[in-house]
């Protein structure tokens, strides 16, 4: 199907009217972005903050007329802005998405591979990911922090949590690198879906769990890559959730954040050096029972 999208400049005070009129006029989807280089890492619970400056892109059917969205706009917010209107390039955007998708090392042993690519390493561990709708390629800085993490870790009969697996990424290299047991954690039922479409795919069991289902058993290893914030809310939780001499892995976290995370963590954990890649922050740590 072709489409166009009307694209324009506004403010941080205009630009939700502006997007509910869009909406109504007919917009399939219609989305903000930065337009000044202000960027929002993690907003409050319930909050959608916007920049100053925000682009705002609007798109339609092909067939629609900008002069009869530009009028009709007119009755229904003041000072409609300029819009660009510009043909959007009819794709397989998911053949585009998977097209570069590419097999990616992470230390010596680990592989992530696309379910449809052949892995580069036959004999390496190969972990082939599908991630459908769950955050976690390998590709962001934090998955990748802990993917390198596991591949120097020692698994071999160990019971492992993945606290907000996402796509199943760390559960399931967690169980290709010989955990025993493996439990996966999420909020959202999509991510669970994935990681147990992924473990299939890889010839592992995992089991997936909603936050409020996840069993009490204490583990060995708990792995979280959330963010700093649900972090430090968590840190009594994850406490429970590990056995004496647990060891911790905590990604997710913005540099700036990483000394109230770690704070957050001391009355339970004997935490070590943080360990950095870009902006993000890796923390890791093993329970100290006193």
């Amino acid at each position: 199907m072709a489409w166009i999208q009307f694209v324009c400049n506004t403010s941080q005070e205009k630009a939700e009217a502006l997007s509910e009129a869009l909406s109504e006029c007919g917009a399939a989807a219609v989305t903000f972005e930065d337009d000044a280089d202000q960027p929002i890492y993690e907003p409050e619970p319930g909050e959608t903050p916007l920049w100053t400056a925000t682009r705002l892109t609007a798109l339609f059917d092909a067939e629609t007329s900008s002069e009869e969205v530009t009028n009709l706009l007119t009755t229904m917010v003041d000072d409609v802005p300029r819009f660009k209107v510009e043909a959007v390039e009819d794709k397989d955007w998911e053949r585009e998405w998977m097209a570069n998708f590419h097999p990616i090392q992470f230390g010596e042993r680990l592989w992530i591979c696309p379910s449809w690519h052949q892995p580069p390493a036959p004999d390496a561990v190969n972990i082939l990911l599908d991630p459908g709708l769950a955050f976690g390629t390998g590709t962001h800085a934090t998955t990748a922090l802990c993917l390198n993490w596991l591949d120097t870790a020692d698994l071999k009969g160990k019971y492992v949590i993945d606290y907000g697996c996402g796509s199943g990424i760390l559960a399931i290299a967690a169980a290709l690198l010989g955990a025993e047991k493996v439990i996966a954690v999420d909020t959202d039922p999509q991510a669970l879906e994935a990681t147990r479409a992924n473990a299939e795919r890889n010839g592992v069991t995992i089991e997936a769990f909603l936050p409020g289902e996840c069993p009490e058993q204490p583990c060995d290893l708990l792995l979280a890559n959330i963010l700093a914030g649900p972090l430090q809310t968590l840190a009594p939780r994850f406490a429970n959730l590990c056995k004496p001499t647990a060891e911790i892995v905590l990604s997710g976290i913005l540099q700036t954040q990483a000394d109230d995370v770690m704070d957050s963590y001391k009355a339970w954990f004997a935490m070590q050096p943080a360990t950095q890649k870009e902006d993000w922050i890796r923390l890791t740590g093993s329970r100290d029972v006193k």
